[in-house]
């Protein structure tokens, strides 16, 4: 009994996805002309994809990006550097901004946790 109780809890916490650090930023999100083209990891733009820019974490990376205001929440991965604005954190794409309901103001209070 005990170690099936043990085996089902491990099962449990290994398929949590784990946050390694959280935090307040401040986003934006791409203009249409950089559509097509290559971004820091080589990839081409693409504003329906789920990518974001952020200036120190590594490429590869996978955020979850939480706005407070509606609970909206997406995952994107690090694909390019930037965003090179004073005071903005991350720049997402327009799908990214759609689905945390930010398109209108083009700037947001987000919650950010870097998943591992």
């Amino acid at each position: 009994m005990f170690f099936k109780y043990v085996a089902g809890l491990v099962l449990a916490v290994t398929s949590l996805t784990v946050a390694a650090s959280a935090e307040t930023v401040t986003a934006s999100y791409y203009a249409a002309k950089f559509n097509g083209r290559r971004t820091a990891s080589g990839q081409r733009f693409n504003s329906n994809a789920l990518t974001a820019a952020h200036k120190t974490l590594p490429l590869g990376t996978r955020v979850k990006l939480t706005n407070p205001n509606n609970h909206h929440s997406v995952i994107v991965r690090v694909n390019d550097r930037g965003p090179f604005v004073k005071g903005r954190d991350i720049s997402v794409t327009r799908r990214a901004a759609k689905r945390l309901g930010f398109t209108r103001s083009g700037v947001a209070q987000l919650d950010m946790e870097t998943l591992k």
